[in-house]
């Protein structure tokens, strides 16, 4: 049993080893994973929890102890602004300095160990339910200092997925895994992943959470004003944690949308007919679309195939709709708004490949092929798996379903991968309504797993491409559908197709 007086002399120790600076524990080969093995230790934290909740605010990047557009600091994402101070809440806690805590890897771990354990006792998490991680969602829910329920579940859901699923980031793992979350009554509370529950008026594939009256002007675009310009922004945040600042009366900014990078979801914040507050410019904010993207500037790992995809499909359309040149005079950076202060997108942002996926040039011949059917020798999955004929959709004679669940279970598609190099993967599944609101599809790409999220509820019969990877050559399991998701409705595997590119 942990003591009070034992966990008080782990955080005395752990505190004192940040203060003197002191690096890993003897035997040990990565700092960073040290400083999360010592401070969930001192704060009897679940250590991957820690990890997966770091990784979906940041990546476990602290960005040299520069704020987040919310006020977030570190790679942990304490925050201190006017409505939110869990960075002075850990400096509380831990006796450590504010400073320290904002710009120290080390600190900023251990001040939010501090804070998560501080919201797990308010829950009156004893210690045999600390030993559950998924006894820690409603914990994980009011670390994110989410304005509304539903944005406190998409928060925690964001961080269970990365549980799930595993991750790899700076050298810091951890492993997939099964974890039944324990939701609560955020079971109760709307489903923000499955994007057609409070569907978008001005784009349809979005879902509709509306900013803060404070942080945008009613107006009544294309009568005011004409619409003749998409800024492309990056949100210095979460997804969640953006659509939950532009909800605070605080913020003074918003943007039309937000799009989440792991699967290309997007929320609406403002009408289009509304000006948002988001290019710096009141003349570029009231002739412009603002698009925001998560992730930030410096780290290219937020710019997947999906977010990219998906922006440019909700670009293209808005091309269409008020007639904007999709051209790069009619969609610009962030960093082009005459005035501007800010350098998103930032260099990492690839505009050739966006602006290809906005007209419609998706490029590349292939120079090699191979098509995966889930009938053939190289698919394997467990027997939870069922066998469908339901859909006309389908590749084949059949194709495979399963519900979704806290677990992995993927089914995996094995393919022979000649040589090393790009290679461009799709998916061909049957589109239902009852079918999946967000598959994981996991890449094994060469340097690590990479997961891309699907609706399956639309867009099936087709080939659907969902990014270009590195692969290693020689025969291996190189695309797997997991059933770890909170979106709803059966997960599909049906057919991959791989080319080289």
């Amino acid at each position: 049993m942990t003591s009070p007086r034992m966990r008080l002399v782990a955080l005395v120790i752990a505190s004192l080893m940040v203060l003197a600076g002191q690096p890993a524990l003897a035997g040990t080969q990565n700092p960073l994973s040290d400083s999360f093995d010592r401070a969930a230790a001192a704060h009897d934290v679940p250590r991957d929890l820690l990890v997966a909740l770091g990784y979906a605010e940041t990546h476990l990047d602290g960005h040299g102890g520069e704020p987040s557009a919310s006020g977030g600091y570190g790679l942990m994402h304490l925050v201190s602004n006017p409505t939110s101070k869990s960075l002075e809440k850990a400096a509380e806690l831990t006796e450590l300095p504010v400073g320290k805590l904002r710009a120290d890897d080390a600190a900023n771990i251990l001040g939010a160990a501090a804070v998560l354990r501080s919201h797990a006792d308010a829950l009156g998490l004893d210690e045999t339910a600390r030993k559950d991680p998924g006894r820690w969602y409603q914990a994980v829910a009011k670390y994110g200092n989410a304005t509304t329920p539903e944005l406190a579940r998409l928060y925690a859901d964001a961080v269970y997925e990365s549980l799930g699923l595993g991750l790899e980031a700076r050298g810091v793992t951890v492993k997939p895994q099964e974890v039944t979350a324990d939701r609560g009554d955020l079971a109760n509370a709307r489903d923000l992943n499955a994007r057609a529950a409070v569907a978008s008026a001005d784009y349809p594939p979005a879902a509709w959470v509306a900013a803060n009256s404070g942080n945008y002007r009613v107006s009544s675009r294309e009568t005011s004003y004409n619409i003749d310009r998409i800024v492309i922004h990056v949100t210095q945040g979460s997804y969640a944690g953006t659509i939950s600042w532009f909800q605070n009366p605080s913020a003074n900014v918003s943007a039309h949308y937000v799009i989440k990078s792991s699967n290309g979801a997007v929320t609406q914040m403002v009408r289009d007919k509304d000006v948002a507050w988001h290019a710096g410019n009141s003349s570029y904010n009231n002739r412009s679309i603002g698009i925001e993207h998560e992730g930030f500037v410096a780290d290219a790992s937020w710019f997947t195939d999906a977010m990219y995809r998906s922006s440019a499909a909700l670009a293209r359309y808005m091309c269409d709709k008020y007639g904007i040149p999709k051209t790069r005079t009619g969609i610009i950076g962030h960093n082009q708004v005459p005035g501007a202060t800010h350098t998103d997108p930032g260099s990492h942002w690839n505009w050739t490949t966006y602006m290809n996926y906005v007209t419609g040039d998706d490029g590349g011949t292939p120079t090699w092929t191979t098509t995966v059917d889930n009938a053939a020798a190289g698919f394997t999955a467990s027997a939870n798996w069922g066998t469908s004929a339901f859909s006309g959709d389908r590749h084949g004679a059949d194709y495979r379903f399963a519900d979704p669940v806290a677990a992995s279970d993927p089914a995996w598609f094995q393919a022979a991968i000649p040589s090393a190099g790009n290679y461009r993967v799709e998916v061909w599944y049957p589109s239902d309504a009852g079918y999946n609101s967000s598959a994981p599809y996991i890449v094994a790409a060469a340097g690590g797993n990479q997961t891309v999220y699907v609706d399956q509820r639309s867009g099936g019969g087709a080939w659907r491409t969902i990014g270009t990877f590195a692969l290693n050559a020689g025969t291996q399991n190189v695309v797997g559908v997991s059933r770890w998701t909170s979106g709803t409705g059966y997960v599909i595997a049906d057919a991959v197709r791989i080319s080289r590119v």
